[in-house]
């Protein structure tokens, strides 16, 4: 697990001001907060992607939809700029042989699925900002794991104690080793999320995560 997560420590479960439904409200209403005051930005940010993307390829889809695994394992449609050719889940098989992790995780390093301005896109995590709606449907949170592709079913059961609390768009892993980090780990570093999670701790992985992205720290 990387070390630099154990900044973490200081947020003591016992001590925390707000738990249960009164720090879920807080955090949901943060969420709704900060995605609609933040809006007129990141809708021009999703007007340009969409924009380029379309102009590669005008005849492929901008958007790329996949069923997640949510809060308590319900299943969600997730929403995301497509940046890998329209038929890359039918290639993942082929490409089988290059996966880095272990399955069911899967991730290739310069995938060649991924297309010019997809690289780019992932290179600024822009490609993720088609999850905002996904927050303000609430399927999602600004700070939380990151929901997995495949079902609760393939998850040993250590593993759903990250299936605790919403998943988000950032979150413990992406600002430590963030796409770096196997599906064991990985979901170590969620699980410690889950058990600590409060609103300083979301704050404060909130602004770590701006360095993150800059220093594409991981991007794919």
């Amino acid at each position: 697990m990387a070390a630099d997560y154990l900044w973490v420590r200081k947020y003591i479960p016992e001590k925390r001001k707000f738990k249960g439904k009164e720090y879920f409200f807080i955090k949901r209403s943060f969420d709704l907060f900060l995605t609609i005051l933040t809006m007129p930005i990141w809708l021009s940010l999703l007007g340009i992607s969409a924009l380029a993307i379309k102009i590669s390829e005008p005849k492929a889809p901008v958007m790329f939809t996949q069923k997640r695994t949510g809060k308590g394992g319900q299943r969600f449609l997730m929403y995301k700029f497509r940046t890998m050719v329209p038929n890359a889940e039918a290639l993942k098989e082929k490409y089988a042989h290059l996966n880095e992790l272990t399955w069911p995780d899967f991730k290739i390093s310069n995938d060649p699925r991924v297309t010019p301005i997809g690289r780019l896109l992932r290179k600024t995590s822009l490609d993720e900002l088609p999850q905002l709606f996904n927050i303000l449907k609430g399927d999602m949170s600004l700070v939380g794991p990151r929901p997995t592709f495949f079902a609760s079913d393939d998850y040993k059961l250590w593993h759903t104690a990250r299936l605790d609390v919403l998943p988000g768009i950032t979150g413990l892993w992406q600002i430590t080793a963030r796409s770096t980090t196997d599906w064991d780990n990985r979901s170590r570093l969620d699980i410690v999320y889950a058990e600590r999670c409060c609103f300083s701790l979301d704050i404060e992985i909130l602004m770590r995560t701006a360095p993150a992205v800059l220093l594409t720290k991981g991007a794919r």
